[in-house]
């Protein structure tokens, strides 16, 4: 059974509508900024990346109801982009009816930490009966998926996966092999992370994050630049409408892109890999995992949508790239990443960045890796200059991969085609 994608939704730092997200891929606009929340609390890396939220727009999502105690940025993230997503492919959300053929797999790192910090010091202060009855959803792992399932009336499966940065490529290809199998007929995947001090001080505590341009977001040095010193972190979600073939061309529907086949594994934390590090054979073996699950060849793939967090990593992955493609050079495809944009939005990273990836399919255009001017000298022994745009590149894409690799040693990645 082909598996199509037909709807996009996203809540990014650089654009929370599908129109604004494309002019700022096209245009290379970054939605760093500088928090003085971080400066305050004595952070080394004081900015981030998060989507801007007015109160207007949460009234498109929720009611006044809902919205009462409410405070969980990664729920309001991951909805806004999974209604948008479904709204884009046409689903009509079921009001009375539940809608059995829809299902739901919207990953997450962490749900709503502040809602926990709140919720601990009441019960500290002996105020457990003051919880009331939001602190159960917004907290629980599922929480995300549990709010789009009771918004939109799915009834297939709806669930949360959390692989770390992983998350949302493993959650869209869970979907895919769902639909694949015949499970149901559309799905709705993807993957949100909230933002903040709480979720952001551990990685400035391990000192994976750049402190040099605090008082610069804009200018942060990008992944594959000679002069990048760690990660910004970001926050978002981004999420896929996933339907089979004939119930796309039944319903007459815009198609995207065809998800053609994919792979997840594991590097087991053995052989250079680690918790926090990638084993490259493990890499390897899961891109050519895609590769063969989707019946294409190395050669074939036009364009790659790299994981590429802007750390000494980044060299490493190039590395692994040319080895499973076996292609190196100028025969190298383009490659870029999102993250001089938006940071390293965690969990949400691999859903977003699908969706930039699927934008750039559609649109035949590959985004320029921002304030990557002087491409790292490793990186340079492996390919072409010209593999790694720093402008935007009109190009016809046929075939292209999206990577995502997360803490724990885990691997996921997908191969779209055009339709």
């Amino acid at each position: 059974m082909r598996v199509v994608i037909t709807g996009l939704g996203v809540c990014a730092p650089n654009g929370t509508s599908i129109p604004e997200f494309t002019d700022a891929l096209k245009n290379g606009r970054s939605g760093l900024a500088h928090f003085p929340e971080l400066e305050r609390l004595n952070f080394s890396c004081q900015i981030g990346g998060m989507p801007t939220i007015s109160e207007e727009k949460k009234r498109d999502y929720f009611t006044e109801l809902q919205l009462r105690n409410f405070d969980s940025d990664g729920i309001l993230y991951g909805v806004i982009a999974g209604i948008d997503a479904l709204k884009d492919a046409n689903i009509e959300v079921g009001e009375d009816e539940a809608l059995f053929d829809l299902g739901i797999i919207m990953g997450a790192g962490t749900t709503s930490v502040a809602k926990f910090r709140e919720s601990i010091y009441q019960i500290d202060e002996g105020k457990v009966r003051r919880l009331g009855s939001t602190s159960v959803p917004q907290t629980m792992a599922s929480g995300v998926s549990a709010y789009l399932g009771g918004l939109t009336g799915a009834a297939n499966m709806v669930t949360t996966n959390s692989s770390a940065c992983a998350t949302g490529t493993e959650a869209v290809l869970l979907g895919y092999e769902r639909i694949k199998a015949g499970k149901a007929t559309q799905m709705l995947c993807g993957s949100t992370s909230d933002g903040g001090p709480y979720i952001w001080g551990g990685f400035d505590a391990m000192k994976v994050t750049s402190y040099k341009h605090n008082d610069s977001p804009g200018k942060a040095a990008g992944p594959m630049s000679e002069q990048a010193s760690g990660f910004i972190p970001g926050s978002g979600a981004g999420a896929v409408v996933l339907e089979s073939l004939n119930s796309a061309l039944k319903r007459g529907v815009k198609i995207y892109g065809e998800v053609l086949g994919g792979a997840v594994n594991s590097g087991g934390q053995r052989n250079g890999g680690s918790m926090t590090a990638p084993n490259s054979e493990a890499v390897q073996r899961c891109i050519k995992g895609a590769f063969k699950d989707a019946k294409v060849r190395g050669d074939a793939i036009d364009y790659i949508n790299g994981h590429l967090t802007a750390t000494v990593k980044d060299p490493v992955e190039i590395e692994n790239w040319c080895t499973a493609l076996g292609r190196k050079g100028s025969d190298f495809p383009y490659i870029n990443s999102l993250k001089g944009m938006t940071g390293h939005c965690l969990a949400a990273s691999g859903s977003i960045e699908i969706v930039s990836t699927i934008l750039q399919l559609q649109g035949n255009f590959v985004f320029p890796n921002v304030n990557c001017d002087v491409i790292h000298p490793e990186i340079v022994a492996l390919v072409s200059e010209k593999c790694v745009p720093r402008v935007a590149v009109e190009t016809s894409l046929k075939t292209v991969a999206k990577s995502s690799f997360g803490f724990g040693d885990v691997n996921a990645c997908v191969i779209f085609g055009e339709y």
